[in-house]
This record gives C-alpha cells, sequence and structure tokens, in this order.
C-alpha cells in the first residue's frame, strides 16, 4: 500500500471519507470482478430492485474468503484502528475494538454475528445505491473501505460514490468521490464525530451510487464487522 494515513485521518475528519492509494493492480481487479459469475465463492446475491434498495446486484463473499481480500482485511484493520478510538474519545463512547482483526472477528462470532460481510457489487446502465448504512448487528466497526474494479470514464460513466451527513442543528451536507481503479476509499460507517459549540457530536452518516449512465460497475466493499 502507498496510502498517506495522515491524509486518509484528517479526510475522514473533515468530510467523513478520504481515498487510499492504490491497493490493487488492474488484473488484480479484473480477476475480483470475474469472480461475480461464479456462484460457489458467494453466501448469498442481493437484487436492489426487488428489495427497493436502488437497482443493481451485490453478493456476499462465503468464508473462507478470497486471499487477496483477506488479506486487504487484514492490513486495513490497524491503519483504521488508531482513528476509530480516536472518534470513540471524541464521543465519550467505548472502544471494544482488540489490537488485532481476528479478535473482532471473535468478538463478533461471539455476539453471533458469524455472516461473513465481503461484498462484490455490479452495476449496469440505470442502476443505482440508495443511501443507507452497513449495520449487521450490535458490533459494528465504524469505518469501512470501498474498491473500485473498473475504469471510470472508460469502462463505465456516472455512479459516483455519494456520502449524506446529518449535520448537527444544520442542513445535510453531501460529498462525492470517483472510485479510480485499484484504490480505495475509506468512509464512514454508522456515524462521526463534529465539533459543535457544545462540544463533540455525532452526526449520522450515509452512503450510496449515484445513477450509472453507461458501462459496468464492479467495488469491492470491505465491511470490517460481521453479520449476524
Amino acid at each position: 500500500m502507498t496510502t498517506d494515513w495522515d491524509a486518509v485521518t484528517k479526510g475522514l475528519d473533515d468530510v467523513g471519507c478520504a481515498p487510499t492509494g492504490r491497493l490493487l493492480d488492474p488484473a488484480g481487479c479484473r480477476e475480483l470482478a470475474a469472480l461475480f459469475d461464479r456462484d460457489e465463492v458467494f453466501r448469498s446475491t442481493v437484487d436492489m430492485a426487488r428489495h427497493r434498495f436502488g437497482s443493481g446486484c451485490y453478493r456476499y463473499f462465503e468464508r473462507p474468503l478470497p486471499a487477496v481480500i483477506e488479506a486487504l482485511r487484514q492490513r486495513l484493520y490497524p491503519r483504521l484502528l488508531p482513528i476509530a478510538r480516536d472518534w470513540s474519545a471524541r464521543l465519550a463512547r467505548p472502544a471494544p475494538w482488540p489490537d488485532t482483526l481476528d479478535e473482532w472477528t471473535a468478538m463478533c462470532h461471539e455476539r453471533g454475528q458469524r455472516k461473513s460481510t465481503a461484498i462484490l457489487l455490479r452495476y449496469g446502465p440505470g442502476d443505482w445505491n440508495a443511501l443507507h448504512r452497513d449495520l449487521y448487528g450490535e458490533l459494528v466497526f465504524p469505518l469501512q473501505v470501498v474498491i473500485g474494479l473498473d475504469r471510470y470514464g472508460t469502462d463505465y460513466t456516472g455512479g459516483e460514490f455519494m456520502l449524506v451527513e446529518q449535520r448537527p442543528r444544520a442542513q445535510s451536507r453531501g460529498t462525492t468521490a470517483i472510485l479510480e481503479q485499484g484504490h480505495g476509499l475509506v468512509f464512514t460507517t454508522r456515524d462521526r464525530p463534529i465539533r459543535t459549540a457544545r462540544g463533540w457530536s455525532a452526526a449520522p452518516v450515509r452512503h450510496g451510487v449515484s445513477l450509472v449512465k453507461s458501462g459496468r460497475r464492479h467495488a469491492l466493499g470491505i465491511v470490517l464487522h460481521d453479520a449476524e
């Protein structure tokens, strides 16, 4: 990874999301995108239109995860952990996350959250993703990462990542970002600390994807807590 983690921390503090450096090379991106049509590597599939989540499709990986995805999870967790703990301190909340991802995963499983939340998403022309949060149980890691697997402007157009933050006693604020192929975007899972006149407050955050105008858009979602 060639990521300026100080810049990531600042971006998360400023707007709730921040880009990483390259996490996957183009060949690795194509290999992951091609997995979408292999039923045996997934535990479930969601038709977004059927559930009124938007339009498009996503699939949850079954364990054991592909080695490249597990390696990304193991590398990202210790980078994001200090930010998660700092945010909890600002909000005077417990910080239940242990030093390693394996320990955290074991905690999730003890609470009944045993299902993998690694996600492969596919969008075509006219598809989109409604604003939402990826909350799957009582235990939540406050940051997650999405990685673009296709070339923006070449393989697809539109389909920008969207983040909407409900600011305390103010209008909501929206932020958009383009997912470059192989690069990640770190963003807020549920809420984040915002400084107000009364001190730190939690600002609820939701994310989604704007309308895809042409082509096909794949993305890998890395959520660091498991599902019930």
